[in-house]
């Protein structure tokens, strides 16, 4: 490879506020917590900075808040060795929130309740993304979510179509989707219940048994809205990647101890993405994806979990996987 994986991301900035308790509050009860912490989060950045720690170069587009919040989200990503130069600023509107409260339970694993408030996520307007109509093409793929507004999410998409970039959407938080989005999409990665919302196929499992045919029921009829590959993370369960030639499916890299499932779907999406960009097939990324979200879980907090290449191939060699490419990973390096 003569350089490296040029990504854009056009997406969120968040400012993650999480707490800690030994039992979620019910309704009209106050608990009490066992931990505080702040930290850069948002799918968008969440997925750049993950992109740009495995070794992709990277650009992020998005629009936070005149406030220090904003100050820190921007600071993260400048810290993680992506373009932040595309970023805006709103005058007026906050730097978005989300309040993450962790289940800790001694002895079971931990979970996770997030209240998102969008702040400037929503304000990004087409005119702040119409320079990409001709820049996308200096991009290698186009990785996207659900936290800014779907107008911007479909002119991007359309932007990138046109130029014969593929686009990765990140299809969370669930929302009504376009068929005309979906049309522009080479990748869509749900996770299970995403996935029911927008087919209205439920997908059962019991523990880590999954019902593979409603997996691929969801995958055809999203394939046969013009999604050219659907990934399907399933939790602990693992992950599949399907498209019209292959079925592939991952189980979950069950190693560590889950402290904290936050930016772990995240830190799949870079991960695949990155692969893919560097010339690793569907397997080979889905695999390399299952790592390096293992790692996330295996950490507190969003951003500050993501795993660098080097603690991926690590833990990959630990494990003694042999299905990879050696020579496509150490390229980015």
């Amino acid at each position: 490879m003569d350089r490296k994986p040029k990504i854009l991301v056009v997406g969120s900035f968040v400012m993650d506020l999480v707490v800690s308790t030994e039992q979620f509050p019910n309704s009209g009860e106050s608990v009490l917590g066992c931990g505080f912490q702040t930290g850069p989060g948002g799918k968008g950045a969440n997925q750049a900075v993950q992109a740009a720690r495995l070794g992709a170069d990277v650009t992020m587009v998005g629009k936070v808040g005149m406030d220090s919040f904003g100050d820190k989200l921007i600071a993260s990503c400048n810290e993680a060795g992506i373009h932040t130069e595309k970023i805006l600023r709103h005058p007026t509107l906050p730097s978005a929130i989300s309040d993450i409260i962790l289940e800790v339970t001694p002895g079971q694993e931990t979970k996770n309740r997030i209240i998102v408030v969008s702040g400037a996520n929503m304000s990004i307007m087409p005119e702040d993304v119409v320079f990409l109509k001709e820049d996308v093409s200096n991009y290698d793929m186009v990785i996207l979510q659900l936290e800014i507004p779907m107008k911007i999410n479909e002119l991007v998409a359309q932007y990138a179509y046109d130029k014969n970039v593929p686009v990765m959407l990140n299809s969370a938080p669930s929302a009504p989707l376009s068929d005309s989005l979906l049309s522009h999409l080479a990748y869509i990665s749900p996770n299970e219940y995403e996935a029911a919302d927008m087919t209205g196929v439920a997908i059962r499992r019991k523990g880590k048994n999954v019902d593979s045919e409603a997996v691929k029921k969801v995958a055809s009829i999203l394939q046969n809205k013009g999604v050219k590959n659907v990934i399907i993370t399933l939790g602990n369960a693992g992950a599949v990647v399907a498209n019209a030639e292959e079925y592939i499916y991952a189980p979950c890299i069950d190693v560590v101890k889950v402290k904290d499932p936050t930016g772990a779907g995240d830190s799949f999406v870079g991960a695949f993405a990155t692969a893919r960009c560097v010339g690793m097939s569907n397997r080979q990324a889905l695999d390399f994806a299952n790592y390096a979200a293992t790692l996330t879980v295996s950490r507190m907090g969003s951003q500050s979990s993501l795993p660098t290449l080097g603690e991926v191939l690590e833990l990959m060699e630990q494990q003694e996987y042999s299905n990879g490419d050696s020579t496509l990973l150490a390229a980015l390096k």
